[in-house]
């Protein structure tokens, strides 16, 4: 920036001493200046000038000095966990008494424990050895090594961790280890097309650069309930989650969190958690341990179009109210159910995810507008806002806000998100009323679900060999197996009567 700015003044003070000389030659006797000679210096001073601006926001010829100077600010990250061993054994059986028991019952132990390690990456945002990654990277871990580029390591800990966003910060103590830390940039001032660099530690391999381009942005990928995720080609692939992705100004705008892959290699479709949500979360768990966020206190669903039509809405906008929790600030406020939360706090609330990423980024205990559509009139009311995580604490609403009966179960690794079947939403996909069961309401375009052939309207009748009676239920199956090191999951799915058998590996998060 500063060079930038020398550069502007230097162009200014070329150009006055240019104009001035002009104006001198062209008070000169006639005889002594061709006709056209002006207007030639001129116009040839303007083209140079103006192109030389043009080029200033243009791919530089080379990332060199960027990675130099980032690159010691990326860091690796070991983790080692105990977790069992897996296997088992069928235990003989043996006559009471029999020496060979007690042998085959230690032999046979399927409760064994074996220590795992994995890597990962993340960066340094202070220099007194405060260090950002993906919680998915440290979780369960029961050492944590932070390792700088020129390898040397240091034992961490968790200051802090939230599994609802997927962000997990660490503390070094680097003692005479002098750090370079980076900082965060505005997210929301990235366009889509923009030069970005992901700098990690794919495969264990040691620090990578790779480069690319912001290929979408505010992507909801079903990871939680507050995606925000900037969408990239930039070679994405295990051991860079936790990672930064920088803009060309070497700010961080990004943290690499996930790749869409059947192979488990880049196929160019990386996600980053957006810097602005990310440095919020930061904040909180560097001062706090965990996070702070407000708390409204609704259960919502989306405005479908023909939601809009039957309330006499304008638009397919906002978010319905399903639910509203007893004694919490909604409740108090007066927010009934069937009411439509069109702006909150001055925000427009444009889709349904908007409104719980937006009430979690408010400060707890403010008082703010909410407009609401009620019985097609418009109308204000002022809610105070609680703090969720005593909410949670006391039991006013369930840490898992994926886990009331009936609500959208949504699988980010599987890229598809699922229901219970009830006659409204029956009538939104177009299928038959008399049906029952859990139902595909949303599938991500060149996901894991997608590349199988599942869409919106199937409904999944078993999970493996058991039968599928509800979406909570299904949800708690997949999850189980995701967690358990599976690498994918088989279903049962219905169309238009015919039933056949779908096998959809999980898409590999970029450990």
């Amino acid at each position: 920036m500063v060079f930038s700015s020398i550069l502007r003044g230097f162009i200014k003070e070329i150009s006055r001493m240019l104009v001035n000389l002009v104006r001198s030659a062209a008070s000169m006797r006639a005889d002594f200046v061709k006709p056209g000679v002006t207007l030639f210096v001129v116009m040839f001073m303007s083209v140079n000038l103006f192109g030389g601006m043009a080029g200033a926001g243009e791919r530089p010829d080379s990332f060199a000095d960027q990675v130099e100077r980032l690159s010691p600010a990326v860091v690796n990250i070991s983790t080692t966990t105990i977790v069992n061993d897996g296997q088992s054994m069928e235990m003989p059986q043996f006559p009471p008494g029999s020496p060979f028991e007690e042998f085959f019952k230690n032999f046979g132990d399927n409760n064994r424990k074996r220590r795992a390690q994995s890597l990962g990456s993340g960066f340094i945002i202070d220099d007194k050895g405060i260090v950002v990654t993906n919680h998915h990277v440290i979780e369960n871990a029961e050492e944590i090594r932070v390792i700088l580029s020129d390898e040397t390591s240091f034992t961490a800990k968790v200051l802090g961790q939230d599994k609802k966003t997927d962000i997990a910060v660490l503390k070094i103590e680097p003692g005479d280890t002098k750090l370079v830390s980076v900082k965060f940039g505005d997210s929301d001032a990235l366009r889509v097309g923009d030069w970005v660099l992901a700098i990690g530690n794919p495969f264990g391999l040691g620090g990578t650069v790779t480069a690319g381009i912001v290929s979408a942005r505010s992507r909801d990928i079903g990871n939680g309930p507050y995606d925000d995720f900037i969408q990239t080609d930039a070679s994405i692939n295990r051991g860079n989650s936790g990672g930064p992705l920088f803009n060309v100004e070497g700010e961080v705008i990004g943290i690499n969190t996930a790749i869409f892959s059947q192979s488990g290699g880049s196929v160019g479709i990386g996600f980053a958690i957006s810097s602005n949500l990310a440095s919020r979360v930061a904040d909180q768990l560097s001062e706090f341990g965990k996070t702070r966020r407000g708390w409204l206190g609704v259960f919502i669903q989306e405005v479908t179009t023909d939601i809009a039509e039957s309330l006499g809405l304008e638009e397919a906008a906002g978010a319905l109210v399903s639910t509203v929790n007893e004694n919490s600030p909604a409740f108090v406020a007066g927010v009934e159910p069937g009411d439509v939360i069109l702006t909150f706090d001055g925000k427009a609330i444009e889709r349904m995810r908007d409104l719980p990423r937006i009430v979690a980024e408010t400060d707890i205990g403010s008082k703010v507008d909410v407009v609401l559509f009620r019985q097609g009139k418009k109308m204000t009311v002022m809610v105070e806002l609680g703090e969720l995580e005593k909410a949670e604490l006391v039991g006013l609403v369930d840490s898992d806000s994926d886990s009331e009966p009936g609500k959208k179960q949504s699988f980010g690794s599987l890229g598809m998100s699922v229901q219970d079947l009830d006659a409204k939403l029956a009538e939104e996909l177009s299928i038959d009323p008399e049906l029952k069961g859990v139902v595909v309401v949303d599938v991500i375009p060149g996901s894991p679900a997608a590349d199988k052939g599942v869409a919106p309207g199937d409904i999944i009748r078993r999970y493996g060999q058991r039968r599928v009676d509800d979406a909570l239920a299904l949800a708690k199956d997949i999850k189980a197996a995701e967690n358990g090191g599976k690498s994918g999951i088989l279903i049962l799915v219905e169309r238009d009567g015919r039933e056949r058998f779908v096998q959809i590996g999980f898409a590999d998060k970029a450990e």
